[in-house]
Parts: C-alpha cells; structure tokens; sequence
C-alpha cells in the first residue's frame, strides 16, 4: 500500500504523463507484491475497457468535433448573441450561453472550450477586451459542458457507481442553469469596473432573434435528440451517442453546408486520438488496485455526512487541480460511494457533487485542460490568465456549496420525472 502511494505521488510530481502514473504505479505495485502474476496487468486493462456504455466516449467526442467542424457552433452563437448581445460585455455573456447550449451536445468541456475560443476570441481582441479576462470567461464557459447532460464524465461515473445515467442527465440541469447565471452574474459585475471599454452592446431586436432562432433550430435538436433519448428510457448513452454523430453530419453537411466529406478522415483521427487518451487511462486506472488507506481514515475520523461532504470537496478541489476527472473517477469512486452511502447520502445526489467538483477543475491551474485550451487559442500564458480564475470561480463555488447542503436542488428534478 505504502509503495503504491508513493510510487503514485512520486511519478505524479515528477510530471509523467497520468496514464504512466497509474499504470506504473499499478504494476509496480504487483511485481513486488510476488503473489500476483504480471499477466494480471493486461487482464485488468482489458478488463477496464470492456464495458458497452464505455463506446459512448469516442461518439461524444466526434459529436463534438462535428459540432465545432459544422457550423453548429457558429449557429448557436448567433443565437447566443440574438439573446444577450445587448448586454455590458455583450461577449463575455454570449460566451457563456453558447456554451450552455453546446454543453447540451459534446458532453466534453474541451470540445466546447475549442469551439467558442476559435470563434469568439478574434472579436474579442479586436473589440479591445482583456484578453486574459476574455480567456478566462471562455474557460469557465466550457466548464459548463460535464455539468449540464449530456456529459461524458457523468457517463462514466454513472458506470463506475452502478448508476442511472439518465437520472444523472437530470440532476446536473439545475446546477448548470444557476452555474451559468452566476458565471453572467459575476461577467456582469466585473465588466461595470470599465464601464466604457465594454460598451459594445448592441439593441435588442425581436427580427434578429427570430432568424438566429430558425437558423438554431436544427443544431437545437441535436440535446433533444441526446439527452431526450436517454432520459425518456428510448436509447441507452451509447446508441444517443452515436445519434448525435448522424444528426451532427446530416446537419452540417446538408443543412449549414460547412461539412465536406473530405473532412471526415481528419475528424475520424482527431476523434481516435482524443479517445484513445481517455480509454488508455480508463484501462491503466483498473491496473491501480485502489487502497484502502483512504476508506479506513473516513471511516475512523468522520461520522457526520455534513463533515464528510465538506472534506469531500476539499479534496476534489485539490484533486481537480492535478488529474484528469475521469482518472479521478475511477481511483477514487469505489473508495468514497460506499462511505457516502453508509453515512445515509442519496448516491444521485453524490454523484453529482463528484461531477461539480471535477468540472470546477477544469479551470484550475496547474492541470486545468480548459483553461490550457483558451489560453493556446488566446496566446496568452497560462500564469497570466490564471491571476483572473478567481472571479469565475466564486460563483462555481457557491453553487457546489448549495448543491452540496441543498440536496433538492440536484434531486428536484430527477425525482420529478423518473
């Protein structure tokens, strides 16, 4: 135990990449132990991969690059700035209503971290924004995408903690509607400091919104689609998955018409290689026997589930700031569901604090992939932008902490339509 531990922290430190940090640290942790034999390394990672809601990754991701690739994106953020564009920072706040739509497609925070960068982030710097403010707000609009359905890492956790994914789906609407009106909230508020170099907001028009609307309808059908299927019991994660990727093509091949088919190879390597960094951790996680050591220290210092769940997000905070969500998922889910269960915490309601915390993650330094992926579109240095994470991430805050002590808030709406 006390070799896997270290020899974790160790490689971790050292900046090897996770998917050696886990597999090492795992095999390691076999071949000195003696009793086991080394084949079981490769029966794990087999064994780790060969689930069917699994295959929903590699779609989900596709249906984002497609979504980017498509005209998609571009038609949802017309609509975006139809919407809130008559706002101070008009920007900034479609920014975050884009992203609160195309989190209702990809599933993948990164994917909609990539698309609205590579739209919005030209017009930003040519408006004059600070572009590390502008960077941030783009990070923490992608942040959105594993929160609100459909989402990758709630498919995964979904797996992992024998739950239903589409009540999963369900529980993470709410917090996704509040997290992003707080994120315009906070837009907002720091946009009044300077007043002057934000005033491009332009009027609101009832003609304008009515065509970025017909234009939106059908990337609009793509959630319905998605996440409609899967809560209404119609299709598994999967075969939604893989839907999304048809209604993706058929939509922006023969409907935007910014879909040629010889973009299709590139896409297809492009999706490969995003999912075989996923699915390569998934596997070397299940190598990673995960210990015990953690389970004995809860369950000897912590009896209160208000305690529990306040330790729980310190430590995925801080988990959030170093590794992956999905190699999180899988050391450290088996290890804290039956300690949250035991102590009478709803697992729905669990699963989705897990979710919120991971996903706040995402635009934390030093691992932050979605602040990493808005600053290379931005040019801007990690470090720079980072001094600014704080604005957003008061709002993010406070919406866990009320999902976390507000139970209702996650279970309101699963318990109303399951």
């Amino acid at each position: 135990m006390a070799l896997t531990f270290g020899s974790f922290l160790f490689l971790l430190a050292a900046g090897a990449p996770m998917v050696f940090v886990l597999g090492v640290a795992g095999a390691l942790t076999l071949a000195v132990d003696g009793t086991t034999p080394m084949v079981v390394v490769a029966q794990r990672l087999f064994n780790g991969l060969d689930s069917f809601p699994l295959l929903a990754i590699p779609f989900f991701v596709l249906a984002g690059i497609i979504m980017e690739q498509g005209g998609i994106a571009r038609a949802i953020v017309e609509l975006a700035t139809a919407l809130v564009g008559w706002i101070r920072g008009s920007l900034l706040m479609v920014a975050t209503v884009t992203a609160t739509g195309l989190s209702a497609i990809s599933g993948s925070g990164s994917a909609d971290t990539a698309a609205i960068s590579s739209i919005l982030m030209p017009e930003m710097k040519r408006r004059g924004y600070d572009l590390d403010y502008a960077t941030v707000t783009v990070a923490s609009a992608g942040a959105l995408g594993p929160i609100i359905p459909p989402s990758i890492i709630m498919v995964v956790l979904a797996m992992i903690s024998d739950l239903s994914v589409g009540a999963m789906f369900l529980g993470g609407v709410v917090p996704g509607v509040i997290a992003a009106a707080g994120l315009l909230l906070g837009h907002w508020l720091y946009t009044g400091r300077d007043p002057a170099r934000y005033a491009d907001a332009e009027p609101f028009r009832w003609p304008r919104l009515g065509r970025a609307f017909r234009q939106a309808l059908p990337a609009l059908s793509m959630p319905v689609i998605v996440a409609g299927g899967i809560i209404g019991g119609v299709v598994t994660p999967t075969e939604a998955a893989a839907l999304a990727v048809l209604a993706g093509l058929l939509i922006g091949g023969f409907v935007y018409r910014e879909l040629k088919l010889r973009d299709l190879p590139a896409m297809m390597l492009r999706t490969a290689g995003i999912s075989a960094a996923v699915m390569i951790i998934i596997g070397t996680a299940s190598i990673l026997n995960v210990p015990e050591m953690l389970a004995g220290w809860f369950q000897a210092n912590v009896g209160s589930a208000w305690v529990f769940l306040l330790l729980v997000n310190i430590l995925l905070l801080v988990v959030g700031m170093f590794m992956e969500s999905i190699s999180a998922i899988l050391i450290l889910m088996p290890v804290l569901m039956p300690i949250a269960v035991a102590l009478g915490i709803d697992p729905l309601h669990f699963g989705i604090v897990v979710t919120l915390n991971l996903s706040i993650g995402l635009i934390t330094p030093p691992y932050g992939i979605c602040l990493f992926v808005a600053c290379t579109v931005a040019q801007r240095n990690v470090m720079q932008a980072a001094r600014l994470v704080w604005i957003p991430l008061v709002p993010l805050i406070l919406m866990l902490l009320l999902c976390t002590y507000v139970p209702e808030v996650v279970l309101w709406l699963p318990r109303s339509l399951l």
